[in-house]
């Protein structure tokens, strides 16, 4: 029997030939993963929606702060917003991936980064991934998935469309060469 080995703080890749919609060229930041299952945020997938549009939809005054956009974190609770952010800081509900990132899915963080008194580094994002027991594992022997160690400079730095070229050249490989097609060579 294998040991099960956590892919908290991976980024997830998805795979040219991963062919579900959700997930189709996109980066997938684990933030949790035991073994009974895996939460993750999806970094590269902007939503038409603005961090301005966001904050007056719950009610949440905006000061003069950029109008960020929004992510679409994964196809569960899309009505659920999630703060990645940096440094961790203490909110009322923060999951700790590292020493120095979190994910915080409390209203007060929001309140902070409207008024000027958050976290320095951030991305909102609505909704998440989520993996029930084994089923990561499953998608990762199907070679659905790369995984490679996060760099929060990916998320955080990286221009929205380069993110998910830029994650796989973290892990070394060059998605230019691998074809979409199933095949033999």
């Amino acid at each position: 029997m294998n040991e099960f080995q956590s892919l908290s703080n991976h980024f997830l890749i998805a795979m040219p030939t991963l062919a579900d919609p959700n997930f189709h060229k996109t980066v997938t930041l684990v933030c949790e993963h035991t073994a009974e299952g895996a939460m993750g945020l999806t970094i590269n997938r902007p939503l038409d929606l603005g961090l301005h549009e966001l904050l007056e939809q719950t009610d949440i005054a905006v000061r003069d702060l950029p109008d960020l956009p929004v992510f679409l974190g994964g196809p569960v609770q899309n009505n659920r917003g999630f703060v990645l952010h940096a440094p961790l800081g203490q909110w009322e509900t923060t999951l700790t991936i590292t020493d120095k990132v979190g994910v915080s899915s409390s209203r007060d963080i929001l309140e902070a980064i409207a008024g000027k008194q958050g976290p320095e580094q951030y991305l909102v994002a609505l909704g998440y991934a989520g993996w029930g027991a084994g089923q990561l594992e499953h998608e990762m022997a199907e070679n659905s998935w790369l995984s490679t160690p996060a760099e929060s400079s990916i998320y955080f730095d990286t221009p929205i469309k380069e993110r998910w070229q830029a994650a796989a050249q973290s892990a070394g490989v060059d998605l230019n060469t691998l074809s979409s097609e199933a095949g033999h060579a």
